[in-house]
Parts: C-alpha cells; structure tokens; sequence
C-alpha cells in the first residue's frame, strides 16, 4: 500500500504541519487531516491556498465549523488550461518544498512502517533546511 503527504507551508516554502496517511484515503480527506493541526497552533494564519481538486468539496465550511471567529479563508488556485504546462500562482510553493524534499535520499522510496515515523522524518529534513538557510 502506499502513501500520500500532505504538508501546509507557509509563503517561504517552509513546513508548518505534514501528515502522512495510506494512498486510499482521498486528497479532500488528507485536507482535512493536515487542516485539523490549526487547531492547535498557528492562530495567525489569516488565508489559506488550497489545490484546485478541493474547490467542490465543503471543506471551506467544515474549516469555519472547527475554527470559528478566526477570520481564516480559503483560496482555490485553479488551472486555467488543462492540458498544457503552466505555472500556477502560489501552487509552485508547495510544489518546491516537495522538490527541496525529494534531495533527501530517505524520501525516495517508503521505508517507514508507521505513517508517524515518515512524519518525524519530514520535519526532521525541514528542520535541517531551515537550520542551513539561517547558518548563511
């Protein structure tokens, strides 16, 4: 069985929650699971960007219902073309803290046998980026 990740990052690429779980739970559902960490930090988050594939899903109001008064919003970032390269805006953020990831050799292939441990490992390699762009 595989696995998917799901990681929310803030404007710089940086990691700010990661949840890992089996490949047959939906992305909609992966959402909610790495969405549901708000609700223990990051009270200042104010605006989320989410991918297009959860435009027609309520997870918009399933985030009202566990955070409310909090003023958070979503944002779709939506593909204007289907079949054609382009670069989506805010879409690459996510997208590069993927490929800062993939220079880890431990991340490329799944190794763990515990979704948690593959978590611990993320945060560990986030760390380490972030460790190194401060030590410049």
């Amino acid at each position: 069985m595989g696995r998917k990740r799901h990681i929310l990052v803030d404007t710089l690429g940086l990691i700010l929650a990661v949840v890992v779980h089996p490949a047959n739970i939906q992305d909609r559902d992966g959402a909610r699971l790495v969405l549901g960490k708000l609700t223990q930090v990051f009270g200042w988050l104010r605006l989320i960007w989410v991918d297009g594939g959860d435009a027609g899903s309520p997870l918009a109001q399933w985030l009202k219902e566990l955070l409310p008064r909090r003023g958070l919003r979503l944002e779709v970032v939506k593909r204007t073309e289907l079949h054609t390269f382009k670069i989506l805006p805010k879409r690459w953020i996510v997208e590069r803290t993927f490929g800062w990831l993939s220079n880890y050799r431990r991340f490329a292939k799944d190794y763990e046998y515990h979704p948690a441990n593959s978590e611990a490992l993320i945060l560990i390699a986030a760390s380490k980026l972030m460790v190194t762009r401060l030590a410049k």
